[in-house]
Formats: structure tokens, sequence, C-alpha cells
């Protein structure tokens, strides 16, 4: 398997013609004519992944966040970025991002994390060419507010951000609007969507103060990082289905290993109270 034969199944998946104008995705590195015999999923093209993407002899690895998402004039090993890119060339391995392009397909990055809530009878939150920007579903049963961040805390990857709730801890939360990362952009949508409570990450103080005193929804912010990565089992599982490989194979019977990267990337470490 050639990386350029990844990058055409994925570029099918997630067309890079339907990410944001400032968007930075597709191959950013690596030789579309390498042999490609494990992939590497991550959050963040960071320090830490990249060296586990050695440590695991991988010859792709696939991010949803850009590592060059913005101009730089320099990609000297002297600086943050251009160490990361002499890393990846040094020791091989190509790089394919998936973003915006990943945040609008159907399935993509809001599906999976309605797949966490098992929500039912999803529709785009925002509707877009294609699939659209989060989801708006129904969860199985209602469940009062407190209990639906002990469920949110319970079905998605734990990091040090935790999951925080506004809103009446009493509310019972029915239809659920869902946006994988920084979703402050759509509280309007969420409340328009006539939802009981929006799930998404990043989310600002006098935004979310503002929303609920005009009676928006109850909001969970519960990181950026746990919100997005649930995308990358199931991009894991299509590259599996369409390469004959199975997640975390190995011999014969695997063609293409695909591994997925548990390192939490949130630059928030440490979670602290009194």
């Amino acid at each position: 398997m050639r990386v350029a034969d990844v990058v055409d199944t994925v570029h099918g998946w997630y067309p890079p013609e339907t990410a944001e104008s400032w968007d930075a995705v597709g191959l950013s590195c690596g030789d579309p004519d390498a042999r490609v015999h494990r992939i590497l999923l991550v959050v963040d093209p960071v320090a830490e992944t990249i060296a586990e993407a050695k440590e695991n002899g991988v010859q792709l690895m696939i991010s949803h966040h850009p590592l060059l998402l913005r101009g730089v004039h320099s990609v000297a090993a002297s600086t943050p970025k251009g160490s990361l890119v002499h890393r990846l060339i040094s020791d091989r391995i190509a790089l394919l991002t998936a973003h915006t392009n990943a945040d609008v397909a159907n399935p993509g990055v809001s599906d999976a994390l309605a797949a966490r809530f098992e929500l039912r009878d999803t529709r785009p939150l925002v509707a877009a060419a294609v699939g659209g920007h989060g989801r708006v579903g129904d969860l199985p049963a209602p469940l009062p507010l407190r209990d639906f961040a002990q469920l949110a805390a319970k079905v998605l990857p734990a990091s040090a951000v935790g999951v925080r709730a506004a809103g009446d801890p009493d509310r019972l939360i029915r239809r659920v609007a869902v946006c994988g990362g920084a979703g402050d952009s759509f509280l309007a949508d969420a409340t328009a969507a006539g939802v009981d409570a929006y799930v998404t990450a990043d989310l600002r103080h006098h935004p979310v103060s503002e929303h609920l005193a005009a009676g928006g929804p109850a909001l969970l912010d519960v990181g950026h990082w746990s919100s997005e990565r649930p995308w990358l089992d199931q991009l894991a599982a299509r590259l599996s289905a369409t390469f004959g490989a199975r997640v975390g194979g190995s011999g014969d019977a695997a063609t293409v290993k695909v591994l997925v990267s548990d390192r939490v990337t949130d630059p928030w470490t440490v979670h602290a109270r009194r």
C-alpha cells in the first residue's frame, strides 16, 4: 500500500474542497509513493504523538488537527513547527490531515461523538453542502442534567479538563446537540434546534452566561481532545474495512496495521479542586 492510496481514500471520505477556506488539510509531509504498513491516528501532530509513531514503526500518521494551520516563514529545526517537520522527514513518517472536511462529513467527527451518547435519529445541527456541522438526536432515555454530565464523563475519553455542565442540574435532557471541537459559534443554532442540552468544547464565560440568561439549552463542555478523540475509532474502522486490516491486528491477516493514539494532547494537564 502506498501513501497515495491512503490519501486518495481518505480524501474520498473527507473531500478537501469541503474544508473551510482558512483550513490546511491534506498531505503536508511525506512521499506519496512511499509504502505503508502501519498507520497511526491522532488528534494532534505534536512531539509526543510523533514519538509514538516512531516507536511503533509507523509510516503514515493521520491527524485531525493540522501541523501547519497558520502561515510560517521557516521550517528550520530550531523552530517549534520546523523541528516536528524535520522529525517526520528524518523518521520517514508521512502526515495527512483531515480537519474541517472531517467535521462536516457524514459520517464525521460529530457523528462519532453522537454515537458515544447513543443518540437516535440524528440530523445536522447546521446544514452544509456535505453532512453539516454538529448533530442533533435523542437519548435512549431522558436524564436529569446532573446524570447526563456523569454519562458524558463515563462514555468520553478522560482528560484533565473533565466535564463541566451549565444549567439547572434537575433539567430533564431528552434531545441533545453535539459538536466536536470548539462549538460556541453554534450556540444560537442549538437554541433554534430546540434541544435540551448542547455538548461541545472550549466554551467561554460570557457567551455561556448570556446564552443561559436568554433561556438556551443546558451546556456541557467536555474538552477539545475528548470531543474529537471518538472520531479516530470511526476512521480506524473505515480504514480497516477498506484495506483489509484489523485494528491493532498483526500477522499475515493484517495488510495494514491501524493504531489509534490514546495519548491526551490537550494542553491542560492538571485539574485541581478545593
